[in-house]
Parts: C-alpha cells; sequence; structure tokens
C-alpha cells in the first residue's frame, strides 16, 4: 500500500457550512472535496502535464501530435501480427494494436463534446475523425484479417487458448465480418467510404441535436419572454421546459424546440440510409440485423417482440395513468385540459407530489454532493472493499477548475484506476448525464504492469453557493449513482484486454450494472448510511424515503410506456427503408407505442441523440432493466450491504467486461442464500 499512499493526495479542509447554532456536519475527505470549492494552485509557472497526463495534449495541437504517435505505433505492431506464428502471442499484439488507437480516439471522442474551449474540441474533432478512419481501414485489411484467421482455423492453436483470449480473438474476427471483409476490392473501398461518411454525419447530427432553436422575441407573449434565454430581439429555446407549471411555457418550448429544423432532418435521412446501405453491403438484412448481432437481443425481431410484450402487459395501467394526468390537468387548467405530449413529464411529477408529498425542495437538503459520494464510498467499501480517495489534478490536466479526481483503491489490490468527475453546469455543456471510457484497463505484456482504466462521469449538477453546498434533488442522486455503476464496472473489470475492459461489452448488458445502482440508491438501509441534512446533520427520515420509493409506482406504466415508444422508433428506423418520411414513422410508432396525439410541425426525432451511440440499441435500457430487476432481487434486496455477495456479484458479472458472452453472465448470476 506504500506506493498507493505516495499517489493519492487527500484534500482535507473545513466545512464551509457550519453554523453556531446548529449541529456542525462533519465530511470524509471524499465527501469535503465534494461539498467545496475546489482550491487551486497559483502558481502560474507550473508547466502543464497535459489533458489527463498526456503531455501532448497541453495545446490543441497535441492532438495532431498524438494521432502521429499512434499511427506510427500502428503500423509497426501491424508488422509483428502480420508475421507473427499463430497463438496467443497474435491476439495481444491485436489488442495492443486496438489500445494504441482507443487510447487517442476515445480521449478525442469526450474532449470534443465536453472541453469548454472551441479549438480543443475542434482538434479532437478532426482526431476522431482520422483514426476513425484508419480502424475502418483496418477493419477490411486483408493480411490483418489472414493473421487472424490462420489462428482460429486451426483447432489445435484453439483449444490451447484460455477462454479469455479465445473470446477477444473471436471479436476482433467479427469486426472484421461486419466490416465487409469477405467483400473484393471494390466493395471493401465501398465500405470504408461508407464508414468514413457515417462518422462525418454521426457526429453533424450529434452536434445538430444539441443546437437551440431562436424565434423572433415578437412572436412569444412579453410575460413569458423572461422564462427563456433573450438574444437581442430573439428568443432562444435550447430545451423543452418539461418541468415547467406554466402550459404554455411547455407548450411554446416544445413547439419551438422540435421545429423542423431541414438541414438537420436531411441529415438524419443521409444518416439513416448510408447505415442500411452499409449493413447490406456487407451481408445483412438491415442495420438493426447487423447492430444487434452478438447482443443478448440477437436480431431486431426479438426487440419487437419484447417491447410488444411490454406493451400488452403494461396496457390497462399506461390508461390509467393517462387518464390520472388528465384528470390533474382539468383541475390546474379547465379550459384547456386536452393532455398533450407536453404535459407528460411535469403533470407525472405533480401527481407524485400531491399523492406523496415529496417536494424535491424537501429532500435535497439532506442529499448534498458530499454526502451523496460519502454514500457511494461506504458502499462500495462495504460491497467490494473498494474507497474513493480525493486527489489534486496537475496543472493542465483538466478541461475546468471544477473537476474532480478520484483514485480508487482496493484495500488488497491497491490502485484500481481513475475517475475525474465533470459535474458542473458550464455554458456549451450538453445536457446529458454520461460516463466516457477515456482508456481501457489491460495487461500490458510488454511492461508486466496493468494500464490502469480512466474514465469521466459527465453530470450537470448547480454549483455550490456562498451559503450552500451542491444540493441534489432525489433524480439527480439517482443519477449520479447510475453513471457510478458505469464507473464501477470500469474499474472492477480487471480484464487482461483493453477491448473487452468494463464497459465494453453488448450494449443492452452495458447498462445492467448502472441500472442496479439506481435500486442502492433507493433503499433506505443504503441511503440511512449517508442522507443528513448539510445543516444539522440530522438524517433523512425513513417515512420520507418509503414516499419517495411508492411515488414511482405514481405514472410508472406510462413512463415506460415513453420509453418503449423510443425505443420502437429506433428500431423501426433501423429496419428495411419505408417509403415515408422520418416524421410520418414517427407519428405511426407514437400513435401505436405511447398514445399521446402528435403534434403538427414538430420532429422529435430531430433531437433523438442516442440515434448516434445507441442505433438500434435503445430497447437496451429496457432489457437492462429487466435483468438489473432479477439481480437485485435475487442477490442484494435481502442484504443490499452483503460483502460476500457483492464479492460474487463482481465475480460472476463485472469482473468480465466483455470478455464473456453476456446470457452466460446472466444465467450464472448467483441467488441469495
Amino acid at each position: 500500500m506504500s506506493a498507493c499512499k505516495r499517489l493519492l493526495c487527500f484534500v482535507k479542509h473545513k466545512s464551509v457550512w457550519t453554523h453556531v447554532k446548529r449541529n456542525v456536519t462533519t465530511w470524509s475527505p471524499v465527501g469535503a472535496a465534494f461539498n467545496a470549492k475546489p482550491h487551486r494552485r497559483l502558481d502560474r509557472f507550473e508547466k502543464s502535464v497535459g489533458l489527463f497526463g498526456v503531455p501532448e495534449l497541453s495545446c490543441p495541437a497535441g492532438f495532431q501530435v498524438a494521432a502521429n504517435r499512434a499511427l506510427e505505433d500502428t503500423e509497426l505492431l501491424l508488422g509483428k501480427v502480420c508475421t507473427c506464428p499463430p497463438g496467443g502471442e497474435t491476439v495481444q499484439h491485436f489488442d495492443r494494436l486496438s489500445d494504441a488507437l482507443c487510447k487517442v480516439a476515445d480521449l478525442a471522442d469526450f474532449v470534443k463534446v465536453a472541453h469548454p474551449d472551441p479549438s480543443f474540441r475542434e482538434a479532437a474533432e478532426r482526431t476522431c475523425i482520422e483514426v476513425g478512419t484508419v480502424v475502418e481501414k483496418l477493419n477490411t485489411n486483408v493480411e490483418l484479417c489472414k493473421s487472424l484467421k490462420r489462428l482460429l482455423d486451426d483447432p489445435d492453436i484453439v483449444a490451447q487458448l484460455d477462454s479469455d483470449t479465445r473470446r477477444v480473438a473471436e471479436l476482433f474476427m467479427f469486426d472484421f465480418e461486419i466490416s465487409g471483409i469477405h467483400l473484393d476490392d471494390n466493395l471493401r473501398e465501398e465500405a470504408v467510404s461508407l464508414h468514413t461518411k457515417l462518422l462525418n454525419l454521426n457526429n453533424e447530427f450529434l452536434v445538430g441535436s444539441h443546437m437551440p432553436n431562436r424565434i423572433a422575441s415578437s412572436v412569444i407573449p412579453s410575460h413569458l419572454q423572461m422564462q427563456f434565454d433573450n438574444e437581442g430581439s430573439f428568443i432562444q429555446i435550447g430545451g423543452l421546459h418539461a418541468e415547467s407549471p406554466d402550459d404554455l411555457v411547455r407548450e411554446i418550448a416544445y413547439r419551438i424546440y422540435l421545429y423542423p429544423n431541414a438541414e438537420l432532418m436531411e441529415c438524419l435521412d443521409e444518416l439513416l440510409k448510408c447505415r442500411y446501405k452499409l449493413a447490406q453491403l456487407v451481408g445483412y438484412e438491415s442495420y438493426g440485423h447487423r447492430a444487434l448481432k452478438g447482443t443478448m437481443a440477437e436480431t431486431p425481431e426479438t426487440v419487437m417482440s419484447f417491447l410488444q410484450l411490454l406493451t400488452d402487459k403494461l396496457s390497462d395501467r399506461t390508461a390509467k395513468d393517462f387518464q390520472m394526468m388528465r384528470q390533474m390537468k382539468k383541475k390546474l387548467n379547465p379550459r384547456n385540459s386536452e393532455l398533450m405530449p407536453w404535459d407528460h413529464q411535469f403533470l407525472s411529477g405533480v401527481l407524485r407530489a400531491e399523492r406523496y408529498n415529496i417536494e424535491p425542495s424537501l429532500y435535497s437538503p439532506y442529499l448534498s454532493l458530499g454526502a451523496c459520494m460519502d454514500g457511494l464510498n461506504n458502499l462500495f467499501s462495504q460491497l467490494y472493499g473498494v474507497s474513493l480517495m480525493s486527489e489534486q489534478p496537475s496543472a493542465g490536466e483538466v478541461w475546468s477548475e471544477d473537476i474532480r479526481k478520484l483514485a480508487v483503491v482496493h484495500d488488497a489490490e491497491g490502485l484500481l484506476g481513475y475517475i475525474y468527475c465533470d459535474f458542473f453546469q458550464r455554458p456549451n455543456k450538453p445536457h446529458q448525464d454520461c460516463h466516457f471510457t477515456i482508456r481501457g484497463g489491460r495487461w500490458c505484456q510488454e511492461t508486466g504492469q496493468y494500464q490502469l482504466p480512466v474514465v469521466v462521469l459527465m453530470l450537470s449538477l448547480p454549483h455550490p453557493t456562498k451559503s450552500a453546498p451542491t444540493l441534489l434533488s432525489p433524480g439527480m442522486m439517482e443519477n449520479l449513482f447510475h453513471e457510478m455503476g458505469h464507473a464501477m464496472h470500469s474499474m472492477l473489470g480487471r480484464t487482461r484486454y483493453q477491448h473487452v475492459t468494463g464497459t465494453r461489452c453488448a450494449t443492452d448488458f452495458a447498462e445492467v450494472p448502472s441500472i442496479l445502482m439506481e435500486y442502492f440508491a433507493t433503499d433506505y438501509r443504503v441511503i440511512s448510511q449517508f442522507a443528513r441534512h448539510y445543516e444539522t446533520g440530522q438524517p433523512l427520515p425513513e417515512s420520507m424515503v418509503a414516499r419517495l420509493c411508492e411515488s414511482k409506482k405514481v405514472c410508472g406504466a406510462a413512463d415506460t410506456q415513453l420509453q418503449i415508444f423510443y425505443a420502437a422508433l429506433d428500431q423501426i428506423y433501423h429496419s428495411k427503408p419505408l417509403n415515408c418520411s422520418t416524421t410520418e414513422i414517427l407519428q405511426e410508432m407514437q400513435q401505436k407505442f405511447y398514445g399521446l396525439p402528435y403534434t403538427p410541425n414538430t420532429a422529435w426525432q430531430q433531437r433523438f441523440s442516442h440515434l448516434v451511440g445507441y442505433g438500434a440499441k435503445y430497447y437496451s435500457y429496457l432489457m437492462s432493466r429487466a435483468v438489473a430487476s432479477m439481480v437485485w432481487k435475487q442477490c442484494f434486496a435481502q442484504d443490499p450491504l452483503n460483502r460476500d455477495m457483492g464479492e460474487r456479484y463482481r465475480r460472476e458479472m463485472l469482473a468480465h467486461g466483455g470478455a464473456k458472452e453476456p446470457m452466460l453472465m446472466v444465467e450464472a448470476e448467483p441467488a441469495a442464500n
């Protein structure tokens, strides 16, 4: 542990939220680190270590340097792979080659959306496209594929491989197959060209889906203009304002934010056509069939059957939920009681609050960010023997002053990896809660050491104020636990190969550990360990937690049905081309799988950014929720803090990353004693 102690720099300071007339609330070092503004060093002459400690990334131009170095390493490794005799060493070289490119591409993928400096974002975006193009060329490199095929075609050699090495070799071969390695030279070139085109289309759609819409201020009633961002003579609307208590504000935001953007709609059309063309070219019936190969679901037909089954089971409850919403809207606004899509989120919240008195402001004083991080630290310590330890980032290591860096340390195994916590709001930051892999874990044969995983968790929390730390609503707390589930999957999946590290597994399995964490976030036995008032230290009453849990059942069917609609829409978009527009498809799916009326001159699909990262796989959240529910009931419902069960869960599920078939992990999941 001495090496770890040298590595770890604890943040020690007194809480700034203490009051003479109240009990003093004290925090652990990790809690204190998140409940105070960071204290930055003032040494302007300190040399920058570069983003994430990568020296080249002290400036935007460094991305090109890092990319060039990765491409040089790739050429060297390419020679080794193609000349070494078939065996375990072949797979190791493949993984090193993959790692050399992923370390640059994954980092750039994060920076292009999160860095506050446009020059860094633009440099990262160029790097993503450059490295992505190289990856697609490698996936259609015949000599490279032959070196792997020689291995997999020899049963004697395959018999000598351990299960992880064999699985990784098969996954690399699968990448070749879905990229069109079997095609002739001209068609392979066409496949690479389509991949490159998709990289650009994906990026264009992703950026456009988050762009606000503008409208002349004169169109908006003067008394409502202050609800939106003013930009001279224009109003800028960058979201749905779904929580606004004003019906008209919600309607205005919905109609304007979702008003069709011709260029973005054209981009989406081209993206879907390009995906279908690529899938057909490499031998698949549709893009959905290609994307689902190797997942738990396996085929689009299975997904649609799953979604229809859920819809049928929820049908009566969904109808009752919508009827409750209609009654509430009539009560709040008798003159305009028709239930519309912009009402769902607000009215379901009103119904929960009215029935169970769960106004977020009643809970948030007990859920300071520091308290929640304390809770996660305690939970991981009890389940896995893991501690979260705050470190002071070096100069230039982070992209914003308010980033917190955590070292993840196991009480027996030592340092497991690092989590960078990008938790706070800032201009131009995406309003999405996300987990990013920056560097995958792997055993480095060349150094005899384990390459530690590095991840980023991105949230959009309010900053602390002079009088209070950042206070979370119950929903924010649940999202924090969810994203930390992804992070711990990355930390505890100590795989030998980075190609299958942590969350690099089937998409419909990757969400299981994160959704499972939501169950811990609503269990009083867990919450009671950390939820206490930031001023008085008083614990959150058990009755309030019970009300919160019961409230989740209110409108739960309608909420799930909305997700089913999104998942079905995603599947249809990635099936065979239909001779109608994406808006016409949306209108049909909304009627079939949701029930609330389509609003003319709106295009919700242009804000469906998950079509980029989760194309044909949005159903994963629903399927993973079903699996997570099973794991919770079998393993943790009886005792959510049981160390033996935590260790078994890590051993059977988290430790494998993507190195084991997801269905085998689900079937092997241990039952509680």
